[in-house]
C-alpha cells in the first residue's frame, strides 16, 4: 500500500552526487551524511559520495559531477560548503540541494528545509521539487545568501584566526574585542551608477535576507526579485550599535536613523583596508563591482 506521505521513489538508476564537510556543525555533517545516504538509496538513488580533504579537492570534485553529467548536486555541510557547489552549479542547469549541517544553514532557512532532520532533508531531494532563484556575482565568483563588507567583516577576520572557543562564542568575543578600537570607514558606492559616500559601520549586499546564523540584516531581500538589496548603517555610537544589535536578529532595524537599504541591479563598494566575506567565507578586498544574475541557480526545494 502507497504512504500519501512518503516521497515518490525515483525511477531506479537516477545518479546525483552528495558532497559533504565532514566537520560541520562540529561533525553534524558526517551524522547527517549516512542518514541522508541511506534514505536516498533505500528510495533508488546512486549516490555518489564524495568528500574532499581540503575546499580546493572539494571544489574540483563538485565540478567533474557536473560535467559529468549528474542529475543533482547536494551539499551536506553549513552555507561555506553552499557557497562552494553554487561556484560548480551556477548556470549549469543542475539543481543544487542541501541536507543541513552546519552553524548557520542561512540558506536553509531561506528555502524552509528541515535544519536538524537530515531524513525529512534527502525527501526534499527525493520529491526533487525545483525552484529558479537569483545569485550575486563579482567576476567568476558568486554568491547566494550575503556580503558583508565593514565591522561584520572584520569580525570574521578576527574570529577566523582565533581558535577558541568554538561556534557562536568566538563571534561574540571576536565582536566585543573589535568594537573597542574600531572607527566608521568611509565608504563610496556606485548603485545602478549613482553614487554615494558614507561614513559608515558597514555596508551589506544581500541577494538573501540574512546571514551569520539568522542577522536579518538585509530583512526584505527576495530570492527571485532580479534585484540586489544594499544595507549601509551610517556613522553610529558604539553604545546604540550595541543595543541595535539584537534587532538585527527579527529584521527589525528600519527604524533605526542610521539605516539606509536600497534596491538595485549592480553595485560597487569601495573601502580602505576591508576584505568582504560571502556566505560566511573570505570573499575578497574592496573594492568590488557586484551584480544580480536572474534566475541562474536551480535549487531543490
Amino acid at each position: 500500500m502507497h504512504d500519501p506521505a512518503a516521497p515518490d521513489r525515483p525511477e531506479r538508476g537516477r545518479e546525483i552526487a552528495l558532497l559533504t564537510n565532514p566537520t560541520s556543525g562540529r561533525g553534524k555533517g558526517a551524522r547527517h551524511r549516512d542518514a541522508a545516504v541511506a534514505r536516498l538509496r533505500e528510495s533508488g538513488f546512486v549516490v555518489r559520495n564524495l568528500q574532499g580533504r581540503d575546499a580546493d579537492e572539494a571544489a574540483d570534485l563538485a565540478r567533474a559531477c557536473v560535467a559529468d553529467g549528474v542529475e543533482a548536486l547536494v551539499v551536506c555541510g553549513g552555507d561555506g560548503l553552499v557557497h562552494l557547489g553554487v561556484q560548480a552549479v551556477a548556470g549549469t542547469g543542475v539543481p543544487l540541494g542541501l541536507i543541513p549541517s552546519g552553524t548557520g544553514n542561512d540558506f536553509a532557512r531561506y528555502l524552509g528545509l528541515p535544519r536538524a532532520d537530515p531524513v525529512a532533508a534527502a525527501d526534499r531531494v527525493i520529491a526533487s521539487r525545483r525552484r529558479t532563484i537569483d545569485l550575486a556575482r563579482s567576476g567568476d565568483r558568486w554568491f547566494v545568501t550575503v556580503l558583508a563588507a565593514g565591522f561584520d567583516a572584520i569580525v570574521n577576520e578576527r574570529a577566523n584566526a582565533m581558535t577558541w572557543p568554538r561556534g557562536q562564542m568566538r563571534y561574540n568575543l571576536a565582536t566585543l574585542a573589535e568594537l573597542r578600537t574600531f572607527r566608521p570607514i568611509p565608504y563610496v558606492l556606485e548603485l545602478d551608477g549613482e553614487t554615494m559616500e558614507h561614513e559608515a559601520m558597514l555596508v551589506a549586499v544581500g541577494n538573501g535576507p540574512s546571514f551569520g546564523g539568522g542577522l536579518r540584516i538585509t530583512e526584505g531581500a527576495l530570492l527571485d526579485d532580479g534585484l540586489l538589496d544594499v544595507v549601509v548603517i551610517t556613522r553610529m555610537s558604539k553604545p546604540k550599535l550595541v543595543r541595535s544589535y539584537p534587532r538585527l536578529f527579527t529584521g527589525r532595524i528600519d527604524g533605526i536613523a542610521e539605516y539606509v537599504h536600497r534596491r538595485v541591479r549592480s553595485v560597487t563598494v569601495a573601502a580602505p583596508g576591508i576584505v568582504s566575506y560571502a556566505d560566511g567565507e573570505r570573499f575578497g578586498p574592496l573594492p568590488l563591482t557586484i551584480e544580480c544574475v536572474p534566475g541562474a541557480l536551480d535549487v531543490i526545494a
